[in-house]
């Protein structure tokens, strides 16, 4: 597939900085074209808790791995979750060796943009993730595609690192969908058995380092704040880096 428009924007944006303002007003224009705006994020909602959840466990730290859109955006949401001490952005559901932004962009690699979220199960739990990811890090019931985003590099999946984590998947999607909590099915997948690559450095904590870049106004500065607003117990102030645990 083709890279869009709002993809080569964005592309562009994050390796010529000083063409930030052009870029910025094409994105908006062709989101503008999308029918995409602001208000949109204000539909999201919290959801049911998953009946089906972790049981007890004595790992001090497990890792999900999840793809909701443009990682910059589902990145930023966990980053200010309390019980992550870690969110990368990356590529999941292809090989090693395409596993780079200029390669994937073009939608054939069979990666998607994929956050690999680590956390404490005794603060957190694996489906109350998959909660807060459903609830407002994106729009499940979007196929191959998020917001302005297009291609099966931006499509809803979620990657298990283990059967458990894939039991609570199946079940929470089964649930949701029964519970009819949106108005079209959702059409997350779950692909287990794959690798994470981590994205390039210029991706990572993209967001806190960039929040008057208009994407990130537009898209993903309301998800964070649905998160504040919906998940109050959850919710931190103060982000945790990537940059800040590669050097812990």
């Amino acid at each position: 597939m083709k890279t869009t428009p709002i993809r080569k924007a964005r592309r562009f944006l994050t390796q010529t900085p000083l063409l930030v303002a052009v870029a910025a007003t094409l994105m908006l224009a062709a989101a503008g074209g999308f029918g995409i705006s602001p208000s949109a994020a204000d539909e999201s909602r919290i959801l049911p808790a998953p009946a089906v959840d972790e049981t007890s466990t004595t790992a001090k730290t497990e890792t999900a791995v999840l793809a909701g859109g443009c990682f910059w955006g589902v990145q930023g949401v966990f980053q200010h979750v309390k019980g992550v001490s870690n969110a990368v952005s990356g590529y999941a559901g292809g090989d090693a060796d395409t596993a780079n932004y200029d390669t994937i962009s073009e939608g054939d690699t069979g990666h998607a943009e994929s956050v690999a979220i680590t956390y404490d199960p005794a603060q957190i739990s694996y489906g109350r993730l998959l909660q807060i990811f459903f609830s407002v890090a994106h729009d499940p019931t979007q196929l191959n595609r998020q917001g302005p985003d297009h291609g099966t590099n931006y499509r809803s999946a979620i990657f298990p690192a283990s059967p458990d984590q894939a039991r609570i998947a199946k079940a929470y999607i089964a649930q949701l969908n029964q519970a009819h909590v949106y108005d079209a099915a959702i059409v997350t997948t779950i692909e287990p058995d794959r690798a994470f690559y981590p994205a390039e450095a210029y991706h990572q904590d993209f967001l806190v380092r960039n929040p008057s870049y208009p994407y990130i106004v537009f898209n993903d500065l309301p998800k964070v704040e649905n998160l504040k607003r919906l998940f109050p117990d959850l919710y931190r102030d103060n982000p945790v880096l990537v940059s800040a645990a590669a050097t812990n």
